[in-house]
């Protein structure tokens, strides 16, 4: 078992941090919102701590699930942030979904300071992280990675190393681009249904059986159905997520012509009011 500290508790970070505790981890958490905090703590064994400083200080293992990449090098790098509390040795993983330039920025600052860091972005939303089956892509050295792996199996499902500093962000980038599509070819073929009269879900109940099926289509094609949107990853996080897709596919000259299409649409969602909704409200917008 570890001394571990969480930074962030949101719908993510939240039962992430619980999930360790339960496995006897020794957790100290932080968030912005104190009272978001104060929650964790009188649900969990664990202790809460009133800056992110003081609750890395003494940690083997500092893991953070903030907002973006401004979010990230302030937990980090301010004053009263992680890295000024760390201890030579101490491994930092991060889980924030951010660009690969900042994780090998704060990665360099980190080793300069005897740190360890690796990037470590989650795929399973809220009902991965709340029932532990996260799919986590990390990148960093092979050391550091190996001393990390076994705390990050408190919340995972599959964790791999797939690289150096960044591999792991730019791995989440390509899981975000395939949702992307997914979806929105999802939410198409429903509209078809629609349009065409037939019985949606006795078909999808069919093609799902295919080769048309899918992770979406088993779990959101039913509450697409039903007008219902309320399922984790919003909306806003999604366009977050990808701009810096497409930021980096102009930085390293790929092409993501669907990407950038979908992305567009999610843009007509927010418009609609729908920034809050989850990213299989791309149906509304056919609707």
């Amino acid at each position: 078992m570890a001394k571990v500290a969480f930074l962030g508790l949101g719908v993510m970070g939240f039962p992430m941090a619980g999930h360790l505790a339960a496995k006897g981890h020794e957790v100290t958490v932080w968030n912005r919102s104190p009272a978001r905090a104060a929650e964790w703590g009188a649900r969990h064994a664990g202790r809460v701590a009133a800056l992110a400083r003081e609750a890395a200080e003494g940690a083997e293992f500092v893991m953070a699930c903030v907002g973006n990449d401004d979010d990230l090098r302030a937990v980090c790098l301010a004053e009263a942030g992680a890295f000024a509390g760390m201890a030579p040795g101490a491994v930092f993983v991060d889980h924030t979904t951010v660009s690969a330039r900042v994780t090998r920025e704060l990665s360099a600052l980190a080793t300069a300071r005897g740190l360890g860091f690796v990037d470590a972005p989650v795929s399973g939303g809220q009902a991965g992280a709340e029932n532990g089956v996260l799919s986590v892509m990390c990148g960093g050295t092979a050391e550091d990675y190996a001393r990390a792996e076994p705390v990050i199996g408190a919340y995972a499902r599959v964790c791999r190393r797939l690289g150096e500093s960044g591999a792991g962000q730019l791995a989440k980038m390509m899981n975000q681009i395939c949702i992307a599509g997914l979806v929105q070819g999802l939410s198409e073929a429903l509209a078809f249904g629609r349009k065409a009269g037939l019985d949606s879900a006795a078909v999808v109940e069919v093609i799902s059986q295919g080769a048309a099926g899918s992770w979406q289509m088993a779990n959101r094609a039913g509450t697409m159905l039903a007008d219902e949107f309320d399922f984790g990853f919003a909306v806003d996080w999604m366009r977050k997520d990808l701009k810096i897709c497409l930021e980096t596919a102009d930085e390293i000259g790929a092409s993501l012509p669907v990407t950038a299409l979908v992305d567009q649409f999610y843009k007509d969602v927010q418009g609609m009011g729908g920034g809050r909704n989850d990213t299989s409200s791309l149906i509304r917008r056919l609707k």
